[in-house]
């Protein structure tokens, strides 16, 4: 190996000539390429990538990253522009999704997570007070950026388990927001003045400031600009960067200003577009500063952490998903949910790296608890990714052993439910269901769905329902198929739906099956297995709209249907 880098050492004596930053910056992101190209063959996150990236140019002793006022800029501004974006989703209507269950989910997971971890921390391993609680808040957080992509890819965002686990995000991420404003504060040094009382105040100014300007002076400017992207790309950067070296001029972090930047803007119509571009922004410099972090925990000695690093990161794999499921239990969903919502957050976040590095700056905490909080970072995005990917597959595997994540108390009373036979069973009653439902009578429906907050709304409406799983083979033993003339599942998952269809055709072969699909390849397989129509979106659509642009013209019924849809999708009415 040191051969290796001693050769390396001696081609780039060669390019001394060149400026020392860019020559730096060549090697990064030439390092940093090759090394995601393989991580990324692996399934593995960038964040991997530019952390090992930043472990070699450490230990290589090629450039000191870490001491470079321009790369410390850099890292300042990739975090400016992460909170930025945070703030960019903090609009009204994103906090009031977050909805109750994922508020509970959220606080009681951080308060679990941090409770245990400072315990540990201090009693077990001997860290000193200030840092034990400095692992606990790293080991409290959940990785946003892995988490959504990872969901993204899979196509679940939408799906109740990511909606869950994405209002869990936000509960994390205004959290990190408040200890970022704590760490303004003790960056002062004066934790127990009128210090404290000060910038706290200023802080709920700023942030009633920026509602403000969103709501009335950001929307007069925008229609200045008008439709000049260009020009919206140059004052929104400027607006940041403004706003930046306003708010350090009083005592508060830029990191902190990208923040309350974001808020003013997250109400603007044009918030998709702007994050759009500020994004790759983002992901350069935030490159940069995991870059950093990695070249830091060079110079660390691991054998002093490896007892620490192998409980921490057990901790967050195992301790965080069993809270989430047994939170998750207590709220009434189902194992199935529970379980693919858990599978979601076994990591700490790339927040919890920032916070390590504040820390380590500032003198709160030494390199060795950095490089602790920065190996279980490194460790559970390892083992985070596989689990969400293949979360579907553990779940199955370990089906029989997660009954004790389901209350067994509503099950019983689904089965008094089940008593009642009804012409048509919709299994799946959000979005396409809820479609459906507004052509069927209601008193000829039994509705099947595993979100106790979509039963408990159709039960107030009077519409019978059990709340189960299509994946949950005692299902079949709640349901009486006695007057059933009609199965509908809105469910996409093709195995559950060839699952469905068999066990239906055991019981009756004249019951009529109506089945979703994603694609053609898929429908095919569900014509096969038995099933009597299966709806494809696209198809679907084209039929619909053909209908309704009839030869003669005849537009009379888009009105009605323009209600119906806007009935649909108006959150009021499905309160």
């Amino acid at each position: 190996m040191n051969f290796i880098f001693s050769e390396i050492e001696n081609f780039l004596g060669y390019l001394t000539v060149a400026d020392p930053l860019f020559l730096e910056l060549t090697v990064i992101l030439i390092l940093a390429s090759v090394l995601g190209v393989a991580l990324k063959k692996l399934g593995q996150p960038f964040i991997l990538a530019y952390l090992v990236t930043g472990l070699i140019m450490g230990l290589s002793g090629f450039f000191d990253v870490a001491g470079r006022e321009a790369l410390e800029l850099f890292s300042a501004l990739g975090i400016m522009f992460l909170l930025f974006l945070v703030g960019l989703e903090m609009d009204y209507d994103t906090l009031k999704a977050i909805g109750k269950n994922s508020l509970i989910l959220g606080l009681v997971q951080m308060f679990f997570s941090a409770v245990t971890g400072f315990l540990a921390a201090y009693f077990l391993f001997g860290f000193s007070i200030l840092a034990s609680a400095y692992i606990a808040a790293a080991l409290s957080f959940s990785s946003t950026i892995i988490i959504i992509k990872l969901l993204t890819q899979k196509g679940d965002v939408d799906k109740l388990h990511g909606r869950l686990s994405v209002g869990l995000l936000l509960v994390q991420d205004v959290a990190v927001v408040f200890i970022l404003l704590f760490l303004t504060i003790s960056e002062s040094g004066e934790f127990f003045s009128g210090a404290i009382i000060r910038i706290l105040a200023v802080g709920v100014l700023l942030f009633g400031l920026m509602l403000a300007l969103g709501r009335i002076i950001i929307p007069v400017v925008f229609k200045v600009i008008g439709n000049s992207q260009e020009l919206l790309f140059l004052t929104t950067f400027a607006w940041l960067l403004f706003f930046g070296l306003m708010a350090e001029s009083i005592g508060f972090s830029i990191e902190i200003a990208g923040f309350l930047g974001g808020v003013a803007l997250a109400n603007s119509s044009e918030k998709y577009y702007i994050a759009n571009k500020v994004r790759p922004f983002r992901d350069f410099f935030i490159l940069i500063f995991f870059v950093t972090i990695g070249s830091l925990m060079a110079i660390s000695d691991f054998g002093g952490v490896f007892l620490p690093v192998l409980f921490f990161s057990l901790m967050v794999v195992v301790l965080k998903p069993l809270v989430v499921m047994l939170t998750l239990r207590q709220l009434g969903y189902t194992k199935r949910v529970n379980f693919l919502t858990a599978a979601t957050i076994p990591q700490i976040s790339e927040f919890s790296l920032i916070l390590a590095y504040l820390g380590f700056s500032m003198g709160h905490i030494s390199n060795e608890t950095f490089t602790l909080i920065a190996s279980v970072g490194i460790i559970t995005f390892i083992l985070s990714t596989y689990s969400i990917m293949n979360s579907e597959k553990f779940y199955l595997s370990l089906f029989g052993f997660l009954s004790f994540f389901e209350k067994e108390i509503p099950l019983e009373e689904e089965k008094k439910d089940s008593e009642v036979s009804k012409p048509v069973v919709l299994i799946g009653a959000d979005k396409s269901g809820k479609g459906i439902m507004d052509y069927l009578n209601l008193e000829d429906l039994l509705v099947v769905d595993f979100d106790p907050l979509v039963t408990k709304r159709l039960r107030d409406k009077g519409i019978e329902c059990i709340l189960s799983d299509v994946t949950d083979p005692q299902l079949f033993d709640y349901l009486n198929f006695d007057n059933t003339k009609v199965v509908i599942s809105t469910d996409p998952r093709t195995e559950d739906n060839l699952n469905l269809i068999e066990k239906i055709k055991d019981r009756d072969k004249n019951i009529k099956i109506i089945i979703r699909a994603e694609g053609e390849d898929e429908a095919r397989r569900l014509y096969d297995q038995g099933a009597d129509y299966v709806l494809l979106a696209n198809q679907i659509t084209g039929q619909h709209l053909g209908k309704i642009i009839n030869p003669n013209f005849d537009f009379s019924g888009l009105e009605r249907l323009r209600k119906i849809d806007l009935k649909l999708i108006n959150p009021k009415n499905n309160q």
